[in-house]
């Protein structure tokens, strides 16, 4: 049962930490200063049908993932320390051949460089002491790539961190049987999730294709647009999973009365 006393100095430290995470994260390009402003003008030119491309693009990329990763967990593996240094280095050598080959490699690269994010984020969740069979587990580890601070181009979305989850959980209901009716390809509850998800992670998607179609970046460019697109959900994962871990302890609302603070 969780206890309902006032967090310790040190779990404050946690929380506070997480939080300057979740909503100093403004978009997964940020490190890209001298791009910044062609990357944001692009965006607004993009027409109403690459929108449409890339948000369905979103959606396939995560749908994989959850066949080839979240259905295909090892049970019972051993916490350890998570392999974000590793994992950076698969998703750059992504972006390198997507950069190099330009946007018709695209989709390639984005499922790729999902599926291997997918994996460092169940890294992380597992070192946060979750157990990654359970479904519960599995939904958090999607939410990921929902969230993270404020952009220009979220269309109105609520992306506050509890407002995020309440969205997001409201969207699946029917329990371990959704998993299940994903892998049948039937529809069901968890379709829906992943396409609410699939909405605000397009947002981020968008930035890595049109920072990736500037010429001037080129090969090198698309392995420095991934490292800047893992980075963001590590760290995503890094305070998603510190404030679940800190919920187990204290329970939500004290955790969530915490957070409006800190």
């Amino acid at each position: 049962m969780p206890q309902t006393q006032s967090l310790t100095a040190s779990d404050l430290a946690t929380l506070k930490s997480a939080k300057q995470k979740m909503e100093n994260v403004h978009w997964a390009m940020q490190g890209l200063n001298k791009v910044g402003n062609v990357i944001e003008s692009r965006i607004a030119l993009l027409p109403q049908k690459q929108q449409r491309w890339l948000q369905q693009l979103s959606y396939k990329a995560l749908q994989s993932v959850v066949k080839a990763n979240l259905v295909s967990m090892k049970k019972g593996k051993v916490k350890s320390d998570p392999w974000n240094k590793t994992y950076k280095a698969l998703v750059a050598s992504s972006g390198l051949v997507g950069g190099a080959l330009g946007a018709s490699a695209f989709a390639v690269d984005l499922t790729l460089a999902t599926k291997l994010m997918m994996r460092s984020i169940m890294d992380i969740a597992r070192n946060e002491g979750e157990d990654l069979s359970e479904l519960d587990t599995q939904l958090a580890c999607l939410q990921v790539f929902a969230l993270g601070g404020n952009t220009k181009h979220d269309d109105g979305l609520d992306t506050g961190y509890y407002a995020s989850r309440i969205a997001m959980g409201s969207a699946v209901k029917g329990g371990t049987k959704a998993l299940e009716g994903l892998l049948r390809g039937s529809s069901n509850p968890l379709l829906q999730f992943i396409a609410s998800i699939a909405a605000r992670f397009s947002v981020q998607v968008s930035e890595k294709f049109v920072a990736q179609a500037i010429p001037i970046l080129g090969a090198a460019g698309g392995a420095t647009i991934n490292l800047a697109f893992i980075h963001h959900f590590q760290s995503m994962a890094q305070a998603h999973f510190a404030i679940r871990r800190l919920e187990r302890t204290y329970g939500e609302e004290t955790v969530k009365t915490a957070y409006e603070v800190v």
